[in-house]
């Protein structure tokens, strides 16, 4: 509820001084958007940037297919830590 009182008194204040302050305003406003455009486009050209680096990176490096023996491997590897668990769990 304090909040909400709180939220109101504020707005109501902010409407007065808006009214009062108009041209002041502006001035602030007009000084403020080149500077949030500036950084804005510098974060956006940093983002594209960084963006196109992971593509080329992702390009450079391609994954072989595992070959017939490693996967055969493995499974073997699989089978056999399968077969311990149960024997652990039977213990």
């Amino acid at each position: 509820m304090k909040t909400l009182i709180g939220g109101a008194v504020a707005a109501v204040f902010g409407a007065i001084l808006l009214a009062v302050w108009w041209s002041q305003f502006f001035q602030v406003l007009a000084g403020t958007i080149p500077i949030v455009l500036l950084l804005g486009g510098c974060l956006a050209l940093y983002l594209g940037f960084d963006e196109l680096k992971d593509t080329w990176k992702r390009e450079d490096t391609k994954v072989e297919p595992p070959q017939t023996d490693d996967v055969e491997k493995y499974k073997e590897e699989i089978s056999d830590l399968k077969k311990e668990i149960d024997s652990l769990k039977k213990a």
